[in-house]
């Protein structure tokens, strides 16, 4: 097994795996690509029943995988003590915080999808890919997407345009440079985007974007003339917001997962249906959140005609099935206040 080497602030990180997580025999991350597909349950559409997903699959399921540790900032990053740091001060439990991520929780998380069988989108920060590179290149070498989160952890959304686009391109730059992969998603800070963001991402080659809580399923919004997929959002299936550690009920979270699940594939019998969790390294890789997620991924896997996806396969499937996907007709967000095209 290797032993991991950031490049910035953060000591060396140690053996990446508890069983050797860079083993012989990688997979390429087209092939990977490929085979992010195949996921679903094997089963098809009841008679009667309408297939919306590939495989006649009933219900779409994507985990976001959401990579920032080392990349927020060394003081003042929202500490994980109230009392507040004096400026300027590391706050050195909050970074160790936020370090657990790719020393632990990530590790921890691809063992669980690798013995699911399920393919994720890791949402990466530039800067987070660059303190420990070789975590990033096995997630995408176990096929998992790489997609892009901000050169770091912070809003981006008061900047003028030309630096927006800087800003996420930095990112996608890192990405490709140490991953190889060509990031096709993005996911902003907290989700706030500028009212330029649609045609930026579209100017960076993005295909999609999960910023918009407001479906159960992807949709296409037209931006100059050419279709964008937004694959969204769901705040209360998120760790960081719905279940945070202060408070923690394992109980509560697993049925939460479940309720959410089960009406949706309730409905997805006669609608297309699709259900997203968000798992951040430093809270979801932890040993307990983990058994929890364990129990209802087994639950899930065990009900027919479920695809678990990575999100730019589900965005890809949504442009290929424009008669079943709803396209938006949208005004400026500044009419509207929600993301859409600005002219």
């Amino acid at each position: 097994m290797a032993e991991f080497h950031p490049v910035s602030h953060m000591p060396a990180t140690p053996m990446l795996s508890r069983r050797g997580l860079m083993m012989a025999g990688g997979v390429a991350a087209g092939a990977a690509f490929a085979a992010s597909s195949t996921s679903a349950s094997p089963a098809r559409a009841a008679d009667g029943e309408k297939a919306f997903w590939p495989g006649d699959a009933r219900l779409a399921i994507s985990l976001s995988l959401m990579y920032e540790g080392g990349g927020q900032p060394i003081s003042g990053a929202g500490g994980v003590i109230p009392e507040a740091v004096a400026a300027g001060v590391p706050d050195l439990p909050t970074n160790a915080f936020f370090a657990y991520g790719h020393y632990e929780g990530i590790p921890r998380l691809l063992d669980l999808m690798d013995r699911h069988g399920i393919k994720l989108s890791a949402f990466m920060i530039g800067d987070a890919v660059k303190n420990a590179p070789d975590l990033a290149r096995e997630i995408v070498r176990r096929g998992h997407e790489a997609a892009a989160h901000g050169r770091s952890w912070q809003n981006s959304y008061l900047l003028p345009p030309d630096q927006e686009k800087r800003f996420i391109a930095s990112s996608v730059e890192t990405i490709h440079r140490i991953t190889g992969q060509q990031p096709v998603g993005w996911n902003a800070y907290w989700m706030r985007n500028s009212v330029h963001i649609l045609e930026t991402l579209q100017d960076l080659g993005f295909v999609y974007h999960i910023d918009e809580p407001s479906h159960d399923e992807p949709f296409i919004i037209p931006v100059r003339g050419r279709d964008f997929v937004t694959v969204p959002y769901t705040f209360h299936m998120n760790d960081i917001v719905s279940f945070p550690f202060q408070g923690w009920n394992p109980s509560a979270y697993e049925q939460a997962l479940r309720d959410e699940f089960d009406q949706l594939y309730e409905e997805g019998a006669t609608r297309r249906r699709m259900m997203v969790v968000s798992l951040h390294d430093r809270i979801s890789g932890h040993a307990g959140r983990v058994r929890a997620l364990d129990r209802f991924l087994t639950y899930a896997r065990s009900k027919p005609g479920v695809w678990f996806a990575r999100k730019d396969d589900i965005a890809r499937h949504a442009l290929a099935t424009t008669g079943q996907t709803p396209v938006l007709q949208r005004g400026s967000p500044l009419e509207t206040g929600l993301p859409g095209p600005l002219a």
